[in-house]
């Protein structure tokens, strides 16, 4: 009988599990909030994630659960476990993706490098944070925010008082992450997968490039990473997958500071933007590998198929028609590139797409991914 793996949230993310799926005989079901979104092909049920009876009534039917999310609240995870369900990542691990003040207490915890940080209620905390850090912060809510959102750069104690009020009109005692605002030279991320049994896989160390604070665009590996940057890396992310008792595919967020320091920035739970160019890039892509660690099979290999891989996001689509309709000029004008298409509808700064470029030089590989992707955007 075929094994088979219940993913909450129908994204992209659960889309890109389906071939991978397909290919190792797995039996994909999807519990997708809505009808007709990115995973629709693998969508069993509708429903609210938030709702216990129809996430139970869903995890009922498959061998184990896993996500396209991290929204699934902790009081759901923990009554499927309650019921003798497998969750992977389980709920004692992806409380650190959800709440980014608890993360931070963990990463603490466990000795590994953060920005420097502070838990606030009100302009006096952020204030003081303020005055001991030149001036200018990062403040963060603690639940909620992805690409860029729920993150503000501030200069002063009174930039985030929506955010302070709505706390205070919540009442449940919540309080905002605010960072000290760092030097970085660049942004890396470090991918890795983990079973249960322990087992660990680690990808390359990849460069990702930010636009409105969301990544626009990967490149694999990172230039000028091989030796003790690639070590460190791969430290951090294995001691996180570790230290918090990650299942699954693991996305460490990065900082390397222009004092060649790496501190970490975000966790992602699940597979990663940052990992996409594994589909065509790596020996197995990030989403073969977390069905794999979710079922508790040995993992598999994780080196890179060419010299250089570059993914880069296509944003909002065409200003008229499908992406579809610009298949024949993206195609034709570009055969080597990889075209990842998420049936979503056209819209301003919405990811519906990737393409990936792979070669042995990194400016025509680059030039590839950028002008397909550019094709999908004018």
């Amino acid at each position: 009988m075929a094994l088979t793996v219940g993913v909450i949230g129908a994204g992209q993310l659960a889309r890109m599990m389906i071939p991978a799926a397909v290919n190792l005989g797995i039996e994909l079901k999807v519990l997708a909030e809505a009808d007709g979104m990115s995973a629709e092909l693998a969508a069993v049920s509708v429903g609210d994630y938030r709702d216990l009876a129809t996430v139970l009534a869903f995890a009922k039917t498959v061998d184990v659960i896993t996500f396209d999310h991290e929204h699934v609240p902790q009081e759901i995870l923990r009554e499927l476990e309650r019921e003798g369900i497998t969750v992977h990542p389980g709920p004692d691990a992806l409380l650190y993706a959800q709440d980014k003040l608890l993360m931070r207490e963990k990463l603490a915890e466990l000795g590994l490098p953060v920005p420097d940080w502070a838990r606030i209620t009100d302009v006096v905390g952020l204030a003081d944070f303020l005055k001991d850090h030149g001036g200018r912060a990062v403040v963060k809510t603690a639940r909620g925010g992805y690409d860029g959102k729920g993150v503000r750069v501030v200069s002063h104690e009174h930039d985030v008082d929506d955010w302070f009020q709505a706390l205070a009109e919540d009442g449940n005692g919540g309080a905002l992450l605010v960072e000290e605002l760092v030097h970085f030279s660049r942004e890396l991320a470090q991918v890795v997968a983990r079973r249960p049994s322990g087992e660990i896989a680690v990808w390359p160390v990849v460069e990702t490039v930010q636009k409105d604070g969301v990544c626009a665009e990967v490149i694999a590996p990172a230039p000028q990473s091989m030796g003790r940057l690639a070590d460190v890396a791969t430290d951090i992310a294995v001691a996180v997958a570790e230290g918090i008792g990650v299942t699954g595919v693991l996305a460490v967020e990065l900082f390397q500071t222009t004092d060649e320091r790496l501190l970490i920035n975000e966790l992602a739970m699940r597979p990663h933007n940052s990992g996409h160019w594994s589909i065509e890039g790596s020996t197995t892509s990030q989403f073969e590998q977390h069905l794999r660690a979710v079922l508790d099979l040995p993992l598999g290999a994780t080196g890179a198929r060419d010299p250089w891989t570059v993914m880069v996001n296509i944003f909002g689509g065409p200003a008229s028609g499908s992406l579809g309709d610009r298949y024949g000029a993206a195609l034709a004008e570009h055969p080597l590139v990889k075209v990842h298409n998420y049936g979503k509808a056209s819209r301003p700064g919405r990811k519906v797409g990737h393409v990936t470029a792979g070669g042995d030089d990194l400016d025509e590989v680059a030039y590839q991914a950028r002008a397909t992707a550019q094709i999908f955007q004018d």
